[in-house]
């Protein structure tokens, strides 16, 4: 038996849930996992179904689809046996990089990594120690609109899903931004606003801050303003120096970084307007 995730989203209406139901029993199916929810605000229903059965992607796709018709929705069909496709962008830190390669080549991640981009050269050999393509693309003001073409390029080439700013300092453009648009997830730590700038944690550090915390969210034209899809913090005191804040941060990142993607890569996040739906086991 085959595994697919079916993730659709319409109108909140009676009977949709009977409808999909229906085409698996149609197919000779069976669901697994199923987990919905109504915004109460705008009325979008989201929903993630877990089936499986004996037939090919297209024949399971095109039987919801039908079963699914008089209800207007938006519906995606991914096998099990496919993983998502990322790129992964840095810059050169590489913690959350270290993170995601490891749990990747530990099974941790349902992932798979097409390429390392980054404006520097310096965590080349970290990519290619893990056997994943590094591409090098400079930036600077003169050569961001040619450096942004290459990465549409690549992720064209590469059939990628999903671009991951694992501590990619630079800005991606707006344009750039509508163009990827769901489709590209950002770490940072979570001073900011309080805290613009270069040397955050040594900014949280001079007003004595009592939390360390990270936030992983789709990015869009709002430079860290896109929805959030994962958050946590860490506890500090006033005896911790700057570079104990640092280090706390960059375990914050990584761990957050890393639930995000699990959750992004097991498709358990929907957007919803300028929010996400967390379809969590």
């Amino acid at each position: 038996m085959a595994h697919f995730i079916a993730s659709l989203q319409c109108a909140d209406q009676p009977g949709i849930i009977y409808a999909v139901s229906a085409a698996v029993v149609g197919l000779g199916g069976n669901i697994l996992e199923n987990d919905q929810f109504t915004d109460p605000v705008t009325g979008q229903f989201s929903m993630r179904t877990h089936l499986e059965v004996d037939r090919p992607l297209e024949e399971v796709r095109d039987s919801l689809a039908l079963d699914l018709a008089p209800f207007d929705v938006t519906l995606r069909v991914r096998d099990l046996a496919r993983p998502h496709r990322i790129i992964v962008m840095v810059s050169e830190t590489d913690h959350c990089l270290l993170e995601i390669l490891y749990r990747i080549d530990h099974g941790e991640l349902p992932l798979d990594i097409a390429a390392v981009v980054s404006n520097h050269p310096t965590l080349s050999p970290l990519a290619h120690h893990h056997g994943v393509p590094f591409h090098h693309i400079p930036v600077d003001s003169g050569s961001r609109l040619e450096a942004e073409a290459r990465l549409l390029e690549l992720i064209s080439e590469l059939r990628v899903d999903l671009v991951v700013l694992a501590r990619y300092m630079q800005i991606l453009s707006p344009t750039l931004c509508e163009t990827l648009a769901g489709r590209v997830i950002n770490i940072h730590h979570s001073f900011l606003p309080g805290f613009k700038g270069a040397r955050p944690y040594h900014q949280a550090h001079d007003r004595g801050v009592k939390l360390i915390g990270a936030t992983a969210h789709f990015v869009t034209p709002d430079l860290d303003e896109g929805p959030i899809i994962e958050q946590d913090v860490a506890r500090v005191t006033h005896a911790r120096t700057v570079t104990d804040l640092v280090v706390t941060g960059r375990d914050v990142e990584r761990r957050v970084l890393a639930r995000a993607l699990r959750l992004w890569g097991e498709d358990r996040v929907a957007l919803v307007g300028q929010r996400t739906v967390i379809f969590e086991q």
